[in-house]
């Protein structure tokens, strides 16, 4: 209630509101890991999910509060509800993947267990052919693996980042290792390129130098 002529406020769904129903504040509690469980009724954790949904690289938490543009303790605050989220802990539904802290960032994987069934889709019930890009982008990372996206997108000319997530879901490259220094995550072919190739080594490969017309534009180093 509010007194007679008063200004007063009540609480909302977890917003004091006045008596004119203008929001003025936002309650706040912490669960028993002392993380926020209040905010923006859970906007900030549904941005950051639909970034994280799409992200096929690790991301920092400072690069996730620029892109949500919200405080850095709040978007910490907000992975961590995502974890508990995915992993069901507080009685929702436990995900088929996680959300995962890898190489200084956070990235959404495949549970473990659900590996042989997604395996199973990607190989053998999508089995379309690959773009041209998609060769493409694959043919500079056979010749020049181990190599990051950017420098495949560089030699490129163009972004990058959904042939390769096309690509890892094929199977046909994998994740070499990330730079220590930039962060970034370095691909590699696997031996079902091979396989498909039907080659027994990268070494079998044909000369490329014969396919450019100076053997320019980032392959120089190569035969």
């Amino acid at each position: 209630m509010t007194p007679e002529g008063g200004l007063g406020t009540v609480e909302v769904d977890g917003v004091a509101l006045d008596v004119e129903g203008r929001g003025v504040s936002t309650s706040s509690t912490t669960d028993g890991r002392g993380v926020s469980t209040s905010s923006t009724g859970g906007a900030v954790e549904r941005r950051l999910e639909a970034i994280l949904m799409v992200a096929d690289e690790p991301q920092s938490l400072v690069h996730l509060a620029t892109a949500v543009a919200h405080p850095l303790t709040e978007v910490r605050d907000a992975i961590l509800r995502l974890v508990a989220d995915f992993d069901g802990v507080h009685g929702t539904v436990r995900r088929g993947f996680e959300l995962r802290e890898v190489a200084g960032g956070w990235r959404i994987y495949v549970r473990p267990e659900h590996d042989p069934v997604v395996a199973d889709f990607v190989f053998t019930q999508n089995p379309s052919r690959l773009s041209q890009a998609a060769l493409e982008t694959l043919a500079v990372i056979a010749y020049k693996q181990p190599i990051s996206r950017g420098a495949v997108a560089s030699i490129r000319a163009v972004n990058v980042d959904s042939v390769v997530r096309t690509l890892l879901g094929r199977g046909l490259i994998t994740e070499s290792f990330t730079d220590s220094e930039t962060g970034a995550i370095n691909y590699a072919t696997t031996d079902l390129l091979l396989t498909q190739l039907g080659i027994n080594s990268l070494d079998e490969l044909p000369l490329i130098s014969p396919l450019l017309a100076d053997g320019a534009n980032g392959f120089e180093d190569l035969p």
